[in-house]
């Protein structure tokens, strides 16, 4: 990296000379590689075109458009000219796209096409798809150009949360946190000679952050517009991709095609990395047989805290287990009764902490201590010589006639039903119990499982209050724009389909 300590100043000046390089694979039939050079020039003429255009230092960009080049090269010209850098989900409806950019007060949209009907009519906006004077290729400003020196107060970037669950908020993060994830990630030398093939959307921290990860480490880079199994699939073949990165749900759905389209030697897969949900050990173990010479590594981290927080360092620990604290990283849980147990509310204080939310002082007070302590929201056991479990959401949990129940132990049992390819566990309202869990199910092919099938099993093996009481079989799970489990969907269908029962 270079030493201005601009969160856009990422390729070692090793990679600017070399053949590390990005596909960007927008057009499957055409990809396009760019070199490191050409991607550094690049965002620097995208860095003096925005001032250019009259941007002062400190002003949001909104970048909205799928995963291609020109995301990245806008992202990272927009931190070389000293602005702020604001990925947007380009699945949002136009209603939280204008949300988003009254609250970071934008000054400019980057989009692609298809973005184009989501755009506020009173922001200004320039198409990567545009031609002629207006469009992207006309900002770049060619030339050389010296990134802005931030001060350690200046921001680097806002993301947004999904908005699951009322209005996403942006999450404040500075040059100095990130920079310290990126040189962390690089110190241990895991990305080096890698070619890595990322196809989780960029507007979220976990592929921003491994792209980030790849540049600073000089790796290859195979970029996809957006996830699908079958291109994904298609993709570690053609490119040769040694390193695999996303959440669990898109390595189920690459299992499954996988298994339809038969076995295939992809022994030159050395590392897959799953993060930003749990994973199973049924979905661990099937993604080492199909991968057999790869590691297996369980991320986990928060856009508030980042994505550093655990460290596996060659230790024995359990498939599903996380790790140990990474350095530099503090963990602890809410209480001293839950210390003393070993597992509850995880808070952590990483150096890469986010400043705070946008325009919401009250709710940054209520996650983010004076000290720097960061609740989660999430519930983690810690075992006794140390190492970290993921247990559930606290927002997640349900509360069935006084016990808790944690959707992702349900469908972790379900899981291990060999005619049972994926699962998702909700909580609906109950005139007795409080609560009650019911569960959505995939098949796998060919599996005949009934209603009373699947909860006998779960009633054989857990205890009965975890047992879902509602079974719907579909053919496939709600995904949301981060290809997580669209967990608010299925909790509307279900109580949908419990006022119908009722």
């Amino acid at each position: 990296m270079k030493v201005s300590g601009n969160l856009g100043d990422l390729f070692p000046a090793a990679s600017l000379q070399g053949d590390a390089c990005l596909i960007d694979c927008a057009d499957w039939d055409h990809p396009v590689g760019h070199s490191y050079a050409r991607l550094d020039a690049l965002a620097n003429a995208c860095a003096r075109g925005l001032l250019r255009r009259g941007l002062t230092r400190g002003r949001a960009v909104a970048i909205l458009s799928a995963n291609r080049v020109e995301f990245l090269i806008a992202y990272l010209g927009a931190m070389r000219a000293g602005l702020v850098a604001v990925p947007v989900n380009h699945r949002f409806p136009p209603e939280l796209v204008a949300y988003i950019a009254a609250d970071a007060n934008i000054a400019l949209i980057l989009h692609d096409r298809a973005s184009g009907a989501s755009l506020p009519p009173q922001c200004a906006a320039v198409g990567f798809d545009e031609e002629g004077r207006h469009g992207f290729a006309a900002l770049l400003d060619p030339g050389p150009f010296a990134s802005v020196c931030p001060r350690p107060e200046d921001p680097a970037m806002v993301l947004y949360t999904s908005g699951s669950s009322g209005r996403p908020k942006g999450v404040l993060l500075s040059h100095a946190g990130q920079l310290w994830s990126v040189a962390h990630r690089v110190q241990a030398g895991a990305f080096a000679d890698q070619r890595l093939l990322i196809a989780a959307p960029l507007f979220h921290m976990n592929a921003l952050g491994t792209v980030k990860f790849a540049f600073a480490s000089g790796a290859s880079v195979v970029l996809l517009p957006r996830f699908d199994a079958r291109r994904y699939l298609a993709a570690i073949r053609r490119f040769q991709c040694t390193w695999l990165t996303g959440v669990p749900t898109m390595f189920a759905l690459l299992m499954r095609e996988m298994a339809a389209c038969g076995a295939a030697d992809l022994s030159f897969v050395r590392h897959v990395r799953m993060g930003s949900a749990p994973a199973t050990e049924a979905l661990i173990a099937a993604t080492q047989v199909r991968f057999p010479r790869a590691t297996i590594a369980l991320a986990y981290g928060t856009t508030e805290s980042g994505p550093v927080t655990f460290d596996a360092r060659g230790r024995a620990k359990a498939a599903t287990a996380l790790g140990w604290p990474a350095e530099g990283v503090e963990l602890r849980f809410a209480t001293a009764q839950q210390e003393a147990a070993g597992a509850g509310l995880l808070q952590i204080r990483t150096p890469a902490m986010m400043r705070g939310y946008v325009n919401l002082p009250d709710q940054t007070r209520a996650v983010l201590s004076a000290d720097g302590w960061y609740m989660t929201g999430d519930i983690f056991a810690r075992a006794p010589d140390g190492c970290y479990s993921f247990v559930g959401r606290a927002d997640d949990m349900i509360n069935c006639g006084g016990e808790n129940v944690f959707p992702a132990e349900v469908e972790a049992l379900l899981l291990r039903h060999p005619g049972i390819a994926e699962a998702a566990v909700v909580g609906v309202a109950d005139a007795v119990k409080g609560e009650k869990p019911v569960a959505f199910v995939v098949l796998r092919p060919g599996a005949r499982l009934t209603e009373a099938d699947v909860k006998a099993y779960a009633l054989a093996n857990a205890p009965a209050f975890q047992h879902p009481r509602r079974v719907t079989f579909l053919p496939e799970l709600p995904l949301a724009g981060t290809n997580k489990v669209d967990r608010r969907a299925l909790r509307l269908r279900a109580e949908g389909e419990a006022a119908t029962v009722s």
